[in-house]
């Protein structure tokens, strides 16, 4: 085993052999000098024969589709192999064209924004109900940022920054379902969120955390193993024998027992099917 290699199983089967790639990633990923995040899921996706289908629905601007397929195009996919799919209610998510994109789609790209406005847009709809079976028979997803948070079953809706876990320092919803053994933060390290990180967790109790630096991703294969790959940092939190207290009031501190924390680096590994 090399020494960039963190809980790395070689002897157990793929648990979902068909399913696509998860790709979550920390935002401000690198889009023009050294994109390797975005090239490496243009090429998990067919290359230049990539069907890809952008969700901008998270962004309150409206030339992040554009953004996002100009820079796929810059990447080698054929422009007209790229959909942007701009749902501006949830009435969009029933309409047939829309679903003819995710059924022809290699790849999902999810923009950064708000998580919160996105799942608010998504959950529960045709559109979401599509990516899952997608993602389940090859479909890979990634997304960036809010994309990111929204790929938890319960993701971090908002939250305060610090180190320190405090009393009321993170705010939980339900999220897309993409991923169920993690809850994803982003942004990780540039706004200091360990502290709601480490409170999701504890609230959670069965659920990892992933802490994602930006342009950092965490690809997850088929099999459950993440990969790291990116200029920073992936922080990794699991649950052993998790306890918290100490605290009882609104920003009180807390104590939080019990936790394995791995900090991982590009080319390092982790795999997810060790969190019980």
């Amino acid at each position: 085993m090399s020494s960039n290699v963190a809980l790395m199983r070689t002897a157990k089967a793929a648990n979902h052999p068909n399913r696509g790639y998860i790709i979550p990633i920390g935002g401000a990923e690198d889009r023009t000098e050294n994109p390797v995040i975005l090239r490496r899921f243009v090429e998990l996706c067919g290359g230049s024969n990539a069907r890809i289908a952008i969700i901008p629905t998270a962004s309150s601007l409206t030339d992040t589709g554009d953004l996002y397929k100009s820079v796929f195009s810059s990447l080698g996919v054929d422009p007209c192999r790229i959909s942007i799919l701009a749902f501006a209610t949830r009435d969009d998510c029933r309409k047939r064209r829309y679903l003819k994109v995710l059924d022809r789609a290699d790849g999902v790209f999810i923009t950064g924004g708000d998580q919160v406005r996105l799942v608010e847009m998504l959950s529960a709809t045709q559109v979401a109900a599509k990516m899952l079976s997608r993602n389940a028979n090859g479909m890979h997803i990634a997304g960036t940022s809010a994309g990111a948070s929204a790929m938890s079953a319960q993701m971090i809706a908002s939250g305060k920054t610090g180190i320190t876990p405090r009393v009321g320092i993170v705010e939980l919803a339900a999220g897309l379902g993409l991923v169920d053994k993690v809850v994803i933060d982003q942004h990780f390290s540039q706004r200091v969120r360990l502290g709601r990180l480490l409170m999701a967790v504890a609230a959670l109790k069965t659920q990892a955390g992933i802490g994602l630096d930006e342009n950092t991703a965490a690809i997850i294969a088929p099999n459950d193993t993440l990969e790291v790959v990116g200029s920073g940092t992936v922080t990794i939190i699991a649950p052993s024998n998790l306890r918290i207290g100490g605290a009882a009031s609104a920003d009180d501190v807390v104590n939080v027992t019990g936790i394995h924390m791995h900090i991982l680096v590009a080319g390092d590994m982790y795999d997810l099917r060790s969190i019980t």
